[in-house]
Order: C-alpha cells, then sequence, then structure tokens
C-alpha cells in the first residue's frame, strides 16, 4: 500500500510541472463610440451627414488567445489565435474568419520568433508604432493607404530583436486565400514577399519596411503592388515627435500609380491620465493635382490602464478633384490608371470631409 500511495504522489507532480511550464492568456478590447461625418455620399446625388454609432474607432473590437509553452534550452513553442469583431453589431470582421486578425504557431527564442500561419504582416508592425495614431480604424494613416494595417494568409514570418536592432521578414505564397494563390505551376499568384529592419538609440527610434505583392490568380500573377516606409520617433520628456513617408507603385494590367504619402505627428502626455495627439498626413499622386491631406486631433483620457474615453476630430482636404474620404482609400490603389479607388465612406467629390467622434475602450 506505501508503495503504491508513493507511487500515485510521484506521479501527480507531473502535470504540475508541465503546467508550471506553459501559459495561456485570454486578452482583449472592446471599443465603441457615437460619429459624426458629413459629405457622404447619398442615394439620388449630392452628399448628406449622418449620426450614429461607430465600433472600433482607436482600436478594432477583439478577443484573442496567446500561449508559451517553455521547450528547454531557451527555445519556446508560441502560438495566437485572435477574432476582430464590431462591437455594435457582434458581426466578425476581416471576411467572417473566426480568428482572423492572427493565427499561428511556431518557435522562439532569443533571436526572434519563426511562425507559419495567418499574420499582421511586416506593414502592419511598421505603422503601429510608427503612426501618430497607431494606425486607429478611423482617421489615421488608413485613412491614405488601408495596407498599412494588413495581414498575411499562408505565411511565414520571421521578427526579433537584437540590443538596438529589429529586423523581420515575411513570405506568403497566398496573402488572400479568399482572392486565390497557392496555384499549382503558378508561384508569383498570391505572392508577399516583405522586410523590415529598424534601429533604436536613446530618445530615437528609426524603422524601415519594404513589401511586395502578386496577383492571386493566374491572369493577374504579373500585376504588382510595392511599398517602401521609412518612420522615425523622437522622445523629449513628455512629447512624441513622429515623421514618417511611404512610396507606392502598382501595376495592375496596362496601368501604372505611383504615390508618395507624407506624414508628422506630436503626441503629448498633459497628465498621468491626459493625452493629446495631433497628426497632418498628404498623398502626393504621381501625373495629377488631386493631392489631398487629412488632419486629425485626438485626445484621451484613462480612468485606468485598460480604460479610456477618447475623443476625435478629423477633417479631410480634397483639392484639384481629389475624393479622400476620412473612411480612407481602398484595399488596392492599382484599379485605374492614376485613381486612387476609394470605399463606399469616400466623400462627394470634390468636397472636403469632417467628421468627430466620441467613444469608450475596455481592455481586458
Amino acid at each position: 500500500m506505501r508503495k503504491h500511495l508513493g507511487l500515485v504522489m510521484a506521479m501527480s507532480f507531473f502535470p504540475m510541472g508541465s503546467y508550471a511550464q506553459s501559459s495561456v492568456t485570454l486578452y482583449g478590447v472592446v471599443d465603441d463610440g457615437i460619429e459624426y461625418i458629413n459629405h457622404l455620399p447619398k442615394s439620388g446625388g449630392g452628399g448628406g451627414s449622418i449620426l450614429r454609432v461607430a465600433a472600433g474607432n482607436q482600436s478594432t473590437s477583439r478577443w484573442g488567445l496567446r500561449g508559451r509553452e517553455d521547450l528547454g534550452s531557451g527555445l519556446s513553442a508560441v502560438f495566437q489565435l485572435e477574432n476582430g469583431f464590431d462591437a455594435d453589431t457582434g458581426v466578425s470582421n476581416q471576411g467572417g474568419r473566426l480568428f482572423g486578425r492572427q493565427a499561428y504557431v511556431g518557435l522562439s527564442n532569443r533571436y526572434g520568433t519563426l511562425s507559419f500561419g495567418r499574420h499582421q504582416n511586416l506593414v502592419y508592425d511598421f505603422s503601429t508604432p510608427f503612426d501618430p495614431l497607431a494606425v486607429s480604424t478611423r482617421y489615421s494613416l488608413l485613412t491614405h493607404d488601408r495596407w498599412m494595417s494588413s495581414r498575411s494568409d499562408n505565411s511565414v514570418k520571421l521578427q526579433g530583436q537584437s540590443g538596438s536592432i529589429y529586423y523581420g521578414l515575411l513570405y506568403s505564397t497566398g496573402y488572400d486565400s479568399s482572392a486565390g494563390g497557392e496555384i499549382p505551376g503558378a508561384s508569383r499568384a498570391g505572392r508577399e514577399m516583405s522586410g523590415a529592419l529598424g534601429y533604436t538609440s536613446g530618445p530615437l527610434t528609426v524603422r524601415a519596411v519594404y513589401d511586395e505583392l502578386r496577383g492571386s490568380t493566374i491572369a493577374l500573377d504579373k500585376n504588382t503592388e510595392r511599398r517602401a516606409a521609412i518612420a522615425g520617433i523622437y522622445s523629449v520628456g513628455p512629447a512624441k515627435v513622429y515623421a514618417g513617408y511611404r512610396w507606392y507603385y502598382g501595376n495592375y494590367q496596362t496601368s501604372e500609380l505611383r504615390t508618395n504619402l507624407y506624414w508628422l505627428g506630436l503626441q503629448y502626455q498633459l497628465t498621468s491620465h491626459l493625452s493629446t495627439t495631433a497628426a497632418a498626413y498628404y498623398t502626393d499622386v504621381k501625373n495629377t493635382a488631386a493631392d489631398p491631406f487629412s488632419f486629425v486631433w485626438q485626445t484621451s483620457y484613462a480612468f485606468t490602464k485598460r480604460t479610456d474615453l477618447y475623443t476625435v476630430v478629423g477633417y479631410s482636404w480634397n483639392r484639384h478633384g481629389s475624393s479622400l474620404g476620412l473612411g480612407g482609400f481602398g484595399p488596392s490603389l492599382t484599379r485605374v490608371a492614376n485613381t486612387l479607388t476609394t470605399t463606399s465612406e469616400q466623400t462627394v467629390s470634390g468636397q472636403s470631409q469632417l467628421g468627430a467622434l466620441i467613444g469608450i475602450r475596455h481592455r481586458f
């Protein structure tokens, strides 16, 4: 009896040791508010304003699971599953995917993390810290280029930090599985290649990224979109100064488009609870004078580290026939030669647009 009891007690320690070396975290964000916006196209022509409930203004609402298991010798297994949804309707984002924001598994050590699955790509990883508004869903850098918060299906990603040096590589065999890619005998279809390099020295942080996409079908695999961007942040006490530039080239069958996007921003921590951010963005479209600006002012009051109340005011200034709305350009800039494809949130052609919102965000 003593031998059996001792064996049972000894065996009971094995699961405990296993759990001590691994962890799984449930986390999320819920963000909702009210928005006023004018000069939206309406049926019958002309423009109209609207007051509406608007979800995911500063952060897209989400919930997720992330985990890590210690494999020994500094090596860990990691995974992340993340779902995005609209808090005002409960509808899943990213085309209804269950884990549309991220879904990957990989290995990690002190040199970095190598993972496989659906990732937020290196352009997204670049934009989040270097856009003054952290690529907020509304009125941020995304107003001028939606791909700056993009994700890649069927991808392999390497990302790491060594001292002051940041580095990243990504390759996808079909970055949008809903559109195609991974076609036998057509390795270019849906292909994406990215690289990023950054450096931090005292108050200064800089990073550069390059991203190249191919059309997702055999008929379109010669279509190409290329982006290269560089940006920096300089911290001075409670203030952060942002500056960035993104170059774009796209060819779509017989047409092509070239644009340059510039941005500047200032973030200031007024008190331990209150912060404010101002930013300006400008898109220069080659071979046309239709070059729009947008300006944003955001203020946030943090009740706690998890809950904050925010207000945002945005203004898109259209000139010479541009039609940039605060909802932004569409995900592709190459549909028509020298014309930026816009979303249904665009403003009436040639008119500027004003938007304002107030909301609350909770993290868990």
